[in-house]
């Protein structure tokens, strides 16, 4: 697909034609419904193409050389960190446009490694005993973990915020735990389990009012809305491009730029450095000072196609798409005895629906769900603390993109009845 403006307005199944492999099939005829888009986004052909073109046609590294390779590979990566500012509204577009470089955007391997960066980095040297990390039992492990790593290593004290009963983010125990003890507030954008959609923008506010910083894990939540760093008023936002339909393998961290100037580098290596001396070195200014060795190059390259399709496909098709298959799957699924739906209404949440059937494990139904030619995840979807306040070890995930349909929600509900009857009769 060419990633220009359209005479008319794209439709949903336009966008599922830029998709190769939805046209395959689960073996023998049987159509491949893939409902696993929370895990990891196809690819669409755009995307695939462009980094053929790298490796064909431009493959050098970057930042490194003099020749013509080294110049266009250099420029297609630098104009893709561009694109990337101006996907998470990092400032004004005019203000980008007159822009060398966009030191706010760094080029991670993905959202985890934006996380560990901003935790060790930041972290090492800003937290001290005492402070205090305010989690909540939405995050992915990914948001817990590094954080509980720096925790141990300076002293300070992981926070737990509650959820409401419905699985939303609780403000009102999120103020009464805000205290100037507070330091990090990490917090999802969009739950990679429940779909819900904490009220990011009030979290920064409140957290700010009190002198902590903010990290928000917007990895499930970039394909389905749009990411805008300034109304949040983030200090730190990090996603991963394999959700975004991108490529595997790579990331980006935004980071307010004086706090990138602040913290120290993270890993050691070439290209992040100014000068090498015996007994020391100095780095580079943001964002090379983060970005050491050779980075993913065609990847970040055909991340910043990914976010051409997004663009051209418009956020409004998406969304109506999303919305529409999200009610779909609750009507159909909340109808059928034995299964239920967890975390909030269709009203706080994305386009993500985690259920259980009672009398079938998680595993058992989405190996069933396979052999139906359904491709959902089965498991604790790396949330356990999550899932210890649903009260179950696993859930069955259907995740939606835009590329899916109706009729594949049907199928959803028509596969778990069959299932169900399976189970039954097996015990019979």
């Amino acid at each position: 697909m060419s990633a220009t403006v359209r005479d008319v307005p794209i439709t949903a199944a336009a966008i599922r034609g830029e998709f190769p492999l939805l046209t395959n099939t689960a073996g023998g005829d049987r159509p491949l419904i893939y409902l696993d888009t929370g895990a990891t986004a196809q690819k669409p052909q755009a995307v695939i193409d462009k980094i053929t073109e790298c490796y064909e046609h431009f493959n050098a590294n970057v930042h490194r050389g003099v020749h013509p390779l080294h110049e266009r590979i250099t420029a297609e990566l630098e104009a893709s960190r561009k694109k990337i500012a101006a996907f998470l509204n990092t400032r004004p577009l005019d203000e980008l446009d007159l822009l060398d470089d966009v030191s706010e955007i760094i080029f991670t391997s993905g959202t985890t490694m934006g996380i560990n960066l901003v935790a060790q980095s930041w972290g090492r040297q800003f937290l001290k005993p005492g402070d205090e990390i305010l989690l909540n039992p939405l995050e992915h492990h990914a948001n817990i973990v590094p954080w509980q790593m720096i925790a141990a290593a300076t002293g300070a004290k992981i926070v737990w915020c509650p959820l409401t009963a419905d699985g939303r983010f609780d403000l009102d125990q999120f103020d009464k735990l805000l205290s100037r003890r507070t330091k990090m507030v990490a917090v999802t954008a969009m739950s990679n389990v429940l779909g819900t959609l904490p009220p990011v923008g009030e979290i920064v506010r409140r957290a700010h009012a009190v002198g902590a910083k903010v990290l928000i894990d917007a990895a499930q939540s970039a394909p389905h809305a749009p990411i805008d760093v300034q109304a949040w008023d983030a200090d730190f936002a990090v996603f991963s491009g394999h959700k975004l339909y991108g490529p595997t393998g790579i990331g980006v961290l935004y980071g307010k730029l004086e706090l990138l100037d602040e913290m120290g580098p993270f890993l050691g290596g070439g290209n992040m450095i100014d000068e090498v001396f015996d007994d020391h070195s100095t780095y580079k200014r943001p964002p090379f000072k983060f970005e050491a060795g050779t980075l993913p190059i065609a990847e970040a390259i055909a991340l910043g196609t990914a976010i051409d399709c997004v663009q051209a496909w418009g956020w409004d098709v998406i969304h109506r798409q999303e919305q529409a298959l999200l009610e779909a799957c609750h009507e159909r699924l909340e109808v059928i005895p034995g299964v239920t739906i967890y975390g909030p209404s269709v009203a706080h949440k994305g386009a993500i629906v985690s259920f259980t059937v009672e009398g079938i494990p998680a595993h058992d139904l989405g190996t069933s769900l396979a052999q139906r030619g359904i491709a959902v995840r089965a498991s604790h979807h790396c949330a356990k603390p999550l899932h210890k306040c649903l009260g179950v070890d696993a859930t069955t995930r259907a995740s939606f993109a835009a590329y899916n349909t109706l009729a594949e929600v049907d199928a959803l509900a028509e596969a778990i009845v069959n299932t169900q009857q399976m189970f039954f009769r097996r015990r019979g």
